[in-house]
């Protein structure tokens, strides 16, 4: 039987790009579903979904944040029973051009969650083009989570993936905030879950990204641990409590 793919695109006020990146997703040769949930966008997103024949759509009332987003997603392909799911965001920092390199990583390996990573194999230059905060944290980020979970993750951020959804209903994320990626690794591993990465292009257009102070990158790096330190002692927690007395 063909394994059904649906590919998830969250938006947010992307009235710039949403068609075009929809476009080429279609002119993939592969038999791809759509799924594009709008989070409460403000522009003119949603007009121009409504008028986006072949897709599947959620609207959200208002903004309930990236990681509902991906959430709600996730249950969308659980309940109409799809048996993989690529998400890709809208931004034109993911190039739907690298969809198949997932779709041939997933033919040639059992693996449950297929993850992008902008850092792997990439050179010098290429580090040159992205922000230097956002390098730093994402590298220490990375090196705590692969120190908790044994796992080799290059880029925990990227969400440009691919997971099995059937290891996705195994899952009970909660994070609505941009990190709740986090959460994900930590219960992937909790989950004994299958992980490897590909290497996709590292995009980042400043019109994107707020204007980097010590501060705002402090209180990032902070609200990341925060979530590490909540999903890691969850754990702990029950461990003890199932330990024998």
């Amino acid at each position: 039987m063909q394994k059904k793919h649906l590919v998830f695109i969250p938006v947010y006020n992307e009235e710039d790009t949403i068609e075009e990146i929809v476009d080429q997703i279609r002119q993939l040769p592969y038999n791809l579903e759509i799924l594009v949930i709008d989070d409460g966008s403000s522009d003119g997103t949603r007009e121009i979904l409504t008028q986006l024949s072949g897709i599947r759509m959620v609207l959200h009332s208002e903004n309930l944040g990236y990681g509902q987003t991906l959430i709600d997603g996730f249950q969308y392909a659980s309940d109409l029973g799809f048996d993989y799911l690529i998400t890709i965001d809208s931004d034109k920092q993911h190039q739907p051009g690298e969809i198949p390199l997932f779709l041939e990583k997933a033919d040639n390996g059992s693996w449950d969650i297929i993850s992008g990573s902008r850092y792997l194999g990439a050179s010098s230059e290429n580090y040159l083009e992205a922000p230097e905060d956002r390098v730093k944290v994402n590298q220490r980020i990375t090196q705590k989570i692969n120190q908790l979970t044994g796992y080799h993750l290059t880029d925990t951020f990227c969400g440009f993936k691919m997971y099995r959804v059937k290891a996705l209903q195994k899952l009970h994320l909660k994070e609505t905030g941009y990190g709740m990626p986090l959460e994900l690794w930590i219960q992937a591993w909790k989950n004994n879950l299958s992980i490897t990465e590909v290497p996709v292009k590292l995009i980042y257009f400043d019109h994107r990204l707020e204007e980097a102070t010590p501060l705002r990158t402090f209180r990032r790096y902070r609200y990341y641990l925060q979530i590490i330190e909540n999903e890691t002692h969850k754990y702990e927690t029950t461990d003890i409590s199932r330990a024998p007395r």
